[in-house]
């Protein structure tokens, strides 16, 4: 290992947040043209009406920022502690995996059967990688 394992997966994810955007501001900009919303609803953020077709999305960049928030504090720590070894790299990349999966899911079917295995698992990696820390801070 390079020592710097523990760093793709959360530059995975970033890339997970910037696709999200795009496609928020592509869908977002079909809509306008298609008058289903109003430009000014975004600029003053009036976005109670947001179609679903946006709205699924925007509300997926927002779960980008809560969950995923414990996975990249979790890596830097990881990597600070030096167990940044083969098990957390796995489990940081389950997390991202499930993390793209839960995310096509919700800006596709958004069919909660699918969704919330999803976030399940992940939800588990991202334990197991806390958990992994702890076992890892306590017996060094």
């Amino acid at each position: 290992m390079t020592g710097y394992e523990m760093f793709w997966p959360m530059m995975a994810h970033a890339v997970l947040v910037f696709i999200l955007y795009a496609l928020l501001g592509w869908r977002r900009r079909v809509l306008v043209k298609a008058g289903r919303i109003q430009p000014a609803q975004f600029r003053e953020n009036h976005t109670a009406d947001e179609p679903a077709e946006s709205l699924v999305v925007r509300n997926s960049v927002a779960n980008q920022f809560e969950l995923p928030l414990l996975f990249h504090v979790g890596c830097i720590v990881l990597y600070t502690a030096q167990a940044d070894n083969l098990p957390a790299v796995i489990l940081a990349w389950i997390f991202v995996a499930t993390r793209y999966a839960h995310a096509f899911v919700h800006v596709t079917s958004n069919d909660l059967r699918y969704r919330s295995p999803l976030f399940t698992l992940g939800f588990a990696a991202l334990v197991c990688m806390w958990g992994w820390l702890g076992i890892w801070l306590a017996f060094s």
